[in-house]
């Protein structure tokens, strides 16, 4: 499935509904009303566990029905995963338990019974029956029966279920019925499990995700970043007719979910007045409010946070815990009448305290997969450090009014845009520039926010997206200009000027035209910029040639003022701009290769190098180690052949992955151990071999750098540049997509 969509609204409420959970279990209102607390914890809580079974039905089982060749071993890995999770839990409360007496008098069906179905603690029922569900659609999904059938079949289950559970009085006592049931419970205590009220709520998201799909695809080229296809995209009057449908679709979801409530709690209050209820897991209206929520809650848009994911997840199995740490401290502290008795305090501190615990546990399992991820084929690893020692430095050579613009354009230089912008964003940067309208859509869609300048051209069809997500567009030229203003919405925009470069800007001589985009009604101008093309050099001609684009632009501004224009904020500074020409700072600077850590050659990074650090490292794998005999050849084309016995290390990484091909057969090495190991052979799409004769103990699995420091060695991005004849912004921005990246 397309996990490229943003689910901020789902990681939301899986908070609150671990925290509904929490309420469950405490009965927060108790001490006030028997009535608020039965409306909260019995009926408006009861949508949390359904909830949590429709997103595993949308994340886990909705492939199971589109990808028939990979479902089964996308049901082992959950069921694996879940199985573990499940048996950690019952380790963590297996002292618990004893120390409460719930396993006195163990036989084999009752362990069964606690196992399969009700959980080896009240709150653990939830992950058998999941497993129990899953494989029930996964079954469901290799018979080649249409999923409308399963639904009718899943919605038979959860009648059969719902008998057993709030409308259980229903049934005669007595009668043949009465007694299945009763049979029934030896062998589970309720019916709210995986057999009976797991199944819908699981197809129920299966057809939400499935519902979803057509539309997810339509958004693959934005979300993976290729290449976006005009004839895909509706032009600017579908486009602001899709944003209405999605706020109306929203709106009747909203009603839908209040209507179906208000119904549910008047179900759940009437079962109650008649005393039918066995337990109150499951109501009839609880599965369309279940429905309205999720479908309203995918409608949430928002960032994606792993982290909320896991904390959610902790407080859920850590809650219980919490309640005995907290009647423990309670009772050590003599506040038990604060935090026992009161039934909003117990459930506040229990919350509070879970919430402490799932934070921590989130944390550092999120450090410690990091940690494990390095175990990859090949990866880049960034350095926070590096990254903010860099930004201080840039930030200082501006004056205090100039702000700093930093470029991610080519997914920032190959490091990966949405990692550094985030980086940046807790630094306090706010405005950003990338090349083009696809860049700018991945940041917001990752929750960047500020000022984000496409600095290159947008297709008039794409204008909307300009408008969706908030992006300033660069005008190219006059004639880009009035298909900017026809669009007929308002649009940010910074206007280029052509001062020598030749390449986009309406020509600063153009001041009648420069004039006349000013006062488009639609285009909100909040900046004007030109190109310094030559400034990467102090060379008399180039220092000559940048000084005149300079004046020029100023010149042009000055006329505009006068004409009664208003002053935008300004900007013709980049990297080398920043340490050749530090007068020329105005509103913003456009930062790119510098806030790397690296200048475009090795002599100018050279001088740089006690301010700039190097942010990038670029790490392989040893996939195998051999000896390579006199007279033998080694890779393609039989290009290299050993004059003597040596030893030899295949690594993961090659030119698929930007690790350039050019490097092959020169004096090129990687660092191993802290030693250097010379590139021989040709260099593969996916592999690079090496000679590691000279490095004792070599292994598969050892960790080779190609990009970085090893012990007392470091070979730069700068070397790899000139050994190809290119400069470090190149060979950055090659760094290919299935390069993990992780900041250190």
């Amino acid at each position: 499935m397309n996990t490229n969509q943003t689910y901020g609204g789902l990681d939301r409420f899986r908070v609150i509904a671990a925290f509904m959970v929490v309420a469950i279990h405490t009965s927060p209102l108790l001490s006030y009303s028997a009535d608020a607390d039965f409306l909260l914890t019995r009926v408006l809580c009861r949508v949390a566990v359904p909830f949590f079974f429709m997103v595993t039905g949308y994340f886990v089982a909705g492939d199971f029905f589109i990808r028939r060749d990979g479902a089964f071993k996308k049901f082992l890995r959950y069921i694996k995963k879940t199985a573990v999770l499940y048996g950690s839990a019952i380790l963590l409360y297996l002292p618990v338990g004893i120390y409460a007496g719930h396993y006195k008098e163990l036989n084999i069906s009752s362990v069964i019974r606690m196992l399969l179905f009700d959980g080896t603690f009240y709150h653990l029922w939830y992950f058998p029956a999941c497993m129990i569900g899953v494989a029930l659609v996964y079954l469901m999904s290799i018979s080649g029966i249409k999923i409308q059938v399963w639904m009718v079949v899943s919605g038979a289950l959860y009648l059969i279920g719902l008998l057993g559970d709030s409308y259980f009085g229903c049934i005669k006592e007595g009668s043949v019925l009465y007694h299945i049931y009763m049979q029934g419970f030896q062998i589970f205590s309720y019916t709210r499990n995986g057999l009976f009220m797991a199944p819908i709520f699981l197809i129920l998201g299966i057809k939400i995700f499935l519902g979803n799909k057509f539309y997810s695809e339509s958004k693959v080229s934005f979300e993976n970043k290729n290449a976006l296809k005009t004839k895909k995209l509706s032009g600017a009057g579908m486009e602001s007719g899709k944003s209405t449908q999605d706020s109306l679709n929203l709106l009747a979801n909203c009603i839908g979910l209040t209507v179906f409530g208000l119904l549910m709690v008047a179900e759940a209050f009437t079962l109650r007045h008649f005393g039918v209820q066995r337990h109150d897991s499951m109501y009839i209206m609880l599965i369309p409010t279940a429905i309205f929520l999720m479908k309203a809650l995918l409608a949430w848009q928002g960032r994606s946070s792993k982290f909320l994911r896991n904390t959610a997840m902790w407080i859920y199995i850590l809650h219980p815990v919490m309640i005995v740490v907290v009647r423990g401290a309670a009772r050590a502290l003599h506040l038990t009448g604060i935090l026992v008795d009161n039934s909003l305090g117990h459930y506040l501190a229990v919350s509070c305290f879970s919430t402490i615990a799932a934070v921590v546990l989130s944390q550092w399992t999120e450090r410690k997969k990091k940690e494990d991820f390095k175990c990859g084929r090949a990866w880049i690893e960034l350095s926070r450090s590096a990254l903010r020692q860099n930004v201080t430095a840039l930030q200082k050579r501006v004056p205090d009014a100039c702000k700093l613009m930093p470029a991610l354009k080519a997914d920032a230089y190959g490091h990966g845009a949405v990692l550094i912008a985030r980086e940046l964003a807790d630094m306090g940067v706010d405005a950003f520039c990338v090349a083009s309208v696809e860049e700018g859509i991945e940041l917001r869609r990752h929750g960047i926010k500020g000022e984000i300048l496409i600095l290159g051209y947008t297709h008039p069809d794409l204008f909307p997206l300009l408008f969706r997500y908030r992006l300033s567009q660069t005008v190219v030229d006059f004639p880009y200009a009035v298909l900017l203003n026809r669009y007929g919405k308002k649009i940010h925009v910074h206007i280029g000027v052509d001062t020598g470069m030749h390449r986009l800007g309406e020509r600063s001589e153009n001041v009648d035209r420069l004039y006349n985009i000013c006062r488009m009604k639609n285009l909100i101008v909040d900046g004007m910029y030109t190109h310094l093309c030559a400034d990467d050099t102090l060379k008399k001609r180039e220092m000559e040639f940048t000084d005149l684009q300079a004046k020029v632009f100023y010149k042009l501004i000055k006329e505009l003022e006068e004409r009664g224009c208003p002053r935008p904020k300004i900007h013709l500074q980049s990297s080398y701009g920043i340490f050749h020409y530090p007068e020329l700072a105005e509103d913003y600077v456009r930062v790119g290769i510098a806030l790397y850590g690296v200048l475009s050659t090795g002599e100018d990074t050279e001088k740089y190098k006690d301010i700039l650090k190097p942010v990038l490292s670029l790490k392989a794998r040893i996939t195998s180690v051999r000896n390579l005999y006199a007279g033998e050849s080694a890779g393609y084309g039989l290009e290299f052949q050993a004059k003597k016995d040596m030893k030899i290390a295949a690594l993961s990484i090659g030119y698929g992955d930007g690790y350039p091909r050019g490097l092959s057969g020169g004096e090129s090495a990687v660092l191993i151990e802290g030693r250097r190991a010379p590139v021989i052979g040709r260099i593969c799409m996916d592999q690079t071999i090496v000679d590691v004769s000279g490095i004792p103990g070599v292994k598969a699995g050892d960790v080779a750098v190609l990009i970085g420091k090893s012990g007392e060695e470091e070979i730069s991005v700068c070397h790899l540049a000139k050994e190809t004849g290119t400069i470090t912004n190149e060979i950055l921005s090659r760094m290919g997509a299935r390069l993990e990246r992780i900041v250190v």
